[in-house]
């Protein structure tokens, strides 16, 4: 039997956060690339086959796909130091079969819209990383993964 908290569940919980950590971290990645001139066309675009976080264009026209990773770091007080712990950086969350799995998402998405691709620019994934800490959140943009 799965141990609750109030009447809810662990796993509810456990989902819950991962689900809000998600949504945060996608709130936060529309408002950097906003912020960088990126018009952002659709979120959580899904397809039977994957999903896709972020579409956008870039300043330079180009389509571009956006995977966001957000992970959440704790600080503690361990022997009057404050310390940050986390298990992974984010970008250690982008698997190979979750890559393959944006690429062939993307590959659909641009086949089926191709009046949103320039000739001489093309489409190309980028992925955002997120760490969400209780100081400062750290945004890493890695173009053209």
């Amino acid at each position: 039997m799965p141990k609750t908290i109030n009447n809810v569940s662990r796993e509810t919980i456990y989902m819950n956060n991962n689900s809000q950590t998600g949504k945060t971290g996608e709130d936060l990645a529309c408002d950097y690339l906003k912020r960088k001139s990126y018009k952002i066309l659709e979120r959580n675009h899904r397809q039977k086959w994957g999903e896709l976080d972020i579409i956008t264009i870039a300043p330079d026209k180009t389509l571009v796909f956006v995977e966001v990773k957000t992970l959440r770091m704790f600080h503690v007080k361990q022997y009057g130091n404050d310390s940050a712990i986390a298990a992974l950086l984010p970008e250690e969350n982008l698997t190979k079969a979750k890559l393959e799995k944006v690429k062939r998402t993307s590959q659909m998405f641009a086949d089926q819209h191709p009046e949103l691709i320039k000739e001489d620019k093309g489409w190309r994934i980028d992925l955002i990383a997120i760490t969400l800490t209780d100081k400062e959140n750290q945004i890493n943009h890695y173009e053209n993964i």
